[in-house]
């Protein structure tokens, strides 16, 4: 039986070390891939904007980051981490700032106007529109929500939400989900370590108690063994 506790233990032991070296190679993987998103957010040298007294700022005013982060916490139901908005290191490398970005350039598409040019002259369900200029409210429509048969809304869809707005929004989330990947990747590198350490333990310890069983049955044995037989 106690053999038997031992061999447990060492198998405990070596499956616990699997699990610590599992950890350092996790470990050291999400530090590679950190290395890799900070100098991809350096290259792009985005930066986010902060008054004196360290609040978020847009186009210089409180007000209007106030309201992209209603947009990004209240509309999109974003858990941003308060701690990820850093005044003293406004580059933005983190999910948080990624996605405060992404909302920047969301909410101005949102609340912006555009200036339509009719070349000639147009009817829709009815309706006359004139060669001319128009002035669009784009009055928070989303891309699907625009109706494109319109000849106004049509064109002021294509120039809100641009191809280059899109590959700016699909450019930060791509930053977003890489920088919540490593989180995970960072997590579950800590998860293997502290398996890691449970198994190593547990293991010993079944070695250990195994040898103190087995040392405490050998002084047993050797006690009654010196005894003198009673004549």
């Amino acid at each position: 039986m106690t053999k038997r506790l031992q061999t447990l233990g060492i198998v405990l032991a070596v499956v616990g070390l699997g699990f610590l070296v599992g950890s350092g190679v996790a470990y050291a993987k999400v530090q590679d891939g950190y290395g890799s998103l900070q100098s991809f957010s350096e290259a792009q040298n985005v930066e986010l904007s902060y008054n004196e007294a360290g609040e978020l700022t847009d186009r210089g005013e409180t007000e209007g980051a106030e309201a992209i982060m209603s947009l990004l916490t209240d509309d999109w139901n974003y858990p941003v981490v308060e701690s990820d908005l850093d005044p003293n290191d406004p580059l933005v490398n983190t999910a948080s700032e990624y996605m405060y970005q992404m909302a920047t350039i969301s909410y101005h598409v949102l609340h912006g106007t555009q200036t339509v040019v009719l070349e000639k002259d147009a009817e829709y369900n009815g309706e006359q529109f004139p060669a001319g200029t128009y002035e669009f409210d784009v009055d928070g429509k989303y891309w699907t929500d625009f109706d494109r048969e319109h000849p106004i809304e049509g064109i002021a869809r294509e120039q809100a939400w641009s191809g280059t707005a899109h590959g700016l929004i699909g450019e930060l989330g791509v930053g977003t989900v890489t920088h919540s990947a490593l989180q995970m990747g960072l997590a579950l590198s800590g998860l293997l370590a502290g398996l890691g350490l449970t198994f190593a333990l547990l293991g010993l310890g079944l070695v250990w108690a195994a040898k103190a069983r087995s040392d405490a049955a050998a002084a047993t044995v050797d006690e009654r063994t010196s005894r003198p037989v009673a004549a």
